[in-house]
């Protein structure tokens, strides 16, 4: 079978059975399949199934050196990510198709240095909600944005997760079951804040927030999406003249960075936030322990 099939193959697994996020399955698509067209010009034609069961270290350390070059070169941490992606691609070769090929996992990725999270301050989160609402055009619209923000800020939802929540999750309930990454579901707790300003948004909303529909919607009626919810942060945190890393994301950040700072369990975050890891969870404490040290370094006689 040429590889292109089996690329298509493994796409609609991750898509159909396995319930990635479409950005994923796009981001997966993309590099597993320029790693394909650089196969095709290396060895003189289109790949095959056997031909990948074929490959040596070298070749797939050829890819990668080509992928640092030119002007479209890629960081480290897209090499990254690529070599994960073809690491996923040949895990499920060898479990649906049998092609096997254990001497790929002698090539090392570039070793990275884990970014610490860029939350927003507790002052900067309540300006965005409250400058949300008073900046809008229309108050249907400034409810809504307010009631975006308070939810992510107040669940730590990632923005895709807050966007797929339709007019069947109305009212919002006390515990909020959500569906996460990779099809991986977590339970929630939800301030009443949170609770009242979604309905207030919605008694305002001029479209009918029917079961099956967005709860959050555009100006025109469709969907809202997170390129229009990175553009509303993008245009507050200019109001506010915050930093460029005031994101959605940086929400879900200062949701844990925050609980964690008033006494929350580390393990119970992890649980909140939907990490596999709890390495991944314990980068907050990192956070919180360098403000500790800012703090000491500029209010300690001695400092």
């Amino acid at each position: 079978m040429h590889a292109a099939a089996l690329l298509q193959s493994w796409i609609a697994h991750l898509r159909d059975e396995r319930r990635f996020a479409a950005n994923s399955v796009e981001a997966y698509e993309r590099d597993v399949a320029a790693f394909l067209g650089f196969l095709q010009s290396h060895l003189g034609g289109e790949p095959s199934g056997g031909d990948l069961a074929q490959l040596e270290p070298r070749d797939l350390r050829a890819y990668l050196a080509h992928r640092r070059q030119g002007p479209d070169a890629l960081a480290d941490r897209s090499i990254s990510r690529a070599l994960a992606a073809i690491r996923g691609f040949y895990r499920y070769l060898e479990r649906r198709h049998g092609v096997k090929n254990a001497r790929l996992a002698l090539v090392r990725g570039p070793k990275l240095k884990r970014p610490l999270p860029r939350p927003v301050s507790e002052g900067a989160a309540r300006d965005l909600i409250t400058q949300a609402e008073e900046s809008a055009s229309q108050e249907w619209v400034g409810a809504r944005d307010a009631a975006l923000i308070t939810l992510l800020y107040a669940a730590g939802l990632r923005i895709s997760e807050a966007l797929a929540l339709t007019g069947a999750d109305r009212p919002l309930p006390e515990m909020l079951r959500v569906l996460g990454k990779g099809g991986k579901e977590r339970i929630v707790p939800l301030l009443r804040a949170a609770h009242d300003a979604v309905e207030r948004y919605a008694e305002l909303c001029p479209y009918a927030l029917t079961e099956d529909a967005p709860l959050f919607r555009a100006v025109r009626g469709g969907a809202l999406s997170p390129r229009m919810a990175q553009d509303l942060m993008q245009r507050l945190r200019g109001r506010l003249g915050l930093p460029s890393s005031a994101t959605p994301h940086a929400l879900r950040h200062a949701f844990a960075t925050h609980l964690l700072a008033n006494g929350g369990d580390l393990r119970a975050i992890q649980d909140l936030l939907g990490h596999e890891s709890l390495s991944t969870t314990q980068a907050y404490a990192s956070v919180e322990a360098k403000k500790i040290l800012q703090l000491y370094q500029r209010a300690h006689p001695r400092a």
